[in-house]
């Protein structure tokens, strides 16, 4: 999905279903290049989310397997460090190849570790996630000399959680939704040319955009990789038409923010942002099995007709499944009657 100009992401898209909106909601801006605090969310201020989360992937109808996904519940113990009060921060993230395995491989493996190895890490954790993603872009350039390794790249979306703040990091097409108390709430934004900031964006910088693709060769704006084409980017600097530089959002958690969903733009081809919470939720609520939860999506997207490689990552904020919403009838008498009947019933009474 292309969002145009994104000045409009108050407006919250609930596709299909009808959710009834809390009176109080009030959605976080996605600016460009800036964190969004959330500090109007004080009435759950004693809630502790109970981290979980579940994983799945499928190559589709593709002959190789470009997607590559991390869950680590706890970030700092993986790689040794010492975090203040030994607070637990974790991290997930979706990194969505092209042109081969190796950005995606390489994103995978040394984000999260550059991440805490920064020295502002873990207390100024929004400046050092930016520097981290052209760090490691940067890197893997640096690595690499040969051509078919360099032409490869990858899109990547990460989501950290630590204490009840929710900090989302995305650089490409992946999409990270929440859903809050069964309302969809889009986390990150598509890169894609089709976006009015983005390609004001790329103008500025000498690039151009041709028949939707970022000088005629990239359908997304920010990945890391794709050092082939000449005059897109440059070593160690975050700027340039096709940047390796993350969108940041950051939000504090209450009891009413159920899950994320992350995943790679081929899930998102199948799902609008309400679609898959509506998905989500009803099967949580059969079974509060996040891996499973993760292959029916999966699935699902296969069925409705993806063939791209999919990769689905969600995070719990708690133990319990969540709960069934109904909607504020007071003084009515709920439909009984299915949809079909009542478009009889409305062409009989029409008759008459």
């Amino acid at each position: 999905m292309c969002v145009e100009g994104f000045d409009d992401a108050a407006k919250v898209d609930f596709g299909e279903a009808e959710v009834q909106t809390p009176a109080d909601f009030a959605m976080e801006k996605i600016c460009e290049n800036t964190v969004s605090l959330d500090f109007k969310q004080t009435k759950s201020s004693n809630f502790v989310p109970f981290v979980r989360s579940g994983d799945w992937s499928d190559i589709g109808s593709r002959d190789y397997m470009e997607d590559a996904h991390v869950c680590i519940s706890d970030l700092a113990k993986n790689f040794g460090h010492n975090t203040v009060d030994d607070e637990i921060i974790s991290f997930y993230g979706v990194f969505d190849g092209h042109g081969g395995k190796y950005a995606s491989h390489y994103v995978r493996d040394n984000l999260p570790r550059i991440i805490v190895e920064d020295a502002d890490f873990p207390l100024e954790l929004d400046k050092v996630v930016r520097r981290s993603f052209v760090q490691t872009d940067s890197q893997f350039a640096e690595r690499f000399s040969h051509q078919d390794v360099l032409s490869s790249g990858t899109t990547a979306l990460a989501a950290i959680i630590f204490g009840r703040s929710l900090l989302v990091a995305n650089a490409g097409d992946c999409r990270a939704v929440l859903s809050r108390r069964g309302a969809a709430i889009e986390m990150s934004k598509d890169h894609r040319t089709c976006c009015l900031n983005e390609r004001k964006r790329i103008e500025s910088l000498g690039g151009y955009v041709n028949d939707g693709y970022l000088n005629g060769q990239l359908a997304v704006t920010r990945a890391l990789g794709d050092w082939h084409p000449e005059g897109l980017k440059k070593i160690g600097e975050p700027g340039g038409p096709l940047s390796s530089e993350p969108e940041l959002k950051m939000i504090t958690l209450t009891k009413d923010d159920e899950f994320l969903i992350i995943g790679s733009d081929g899930i998102w081809d199948y799902f609008s942002n309400q679609n898959a919470v509506d998905f989500t939720r009803k099967r949580l609520q059969e079974h509060n099995d996040m891996k499973l939860c993760c292959k029916q999506i999966v699935e699902e997207a296969i069925k409705r007709g993806a063939s791209d490689n999919l990769t689905a990552v969600m995070v719990s904020f708690h133990q319990e499944a969540p709960p069934q919403i109904r909607g504020n009838r007071t003084g009515r008498v709920e439909r009984s009657i299915s949809a079909e009947g009542l478009h009889s019933l409305r062409a009989l009474l029409e008759e008459q």
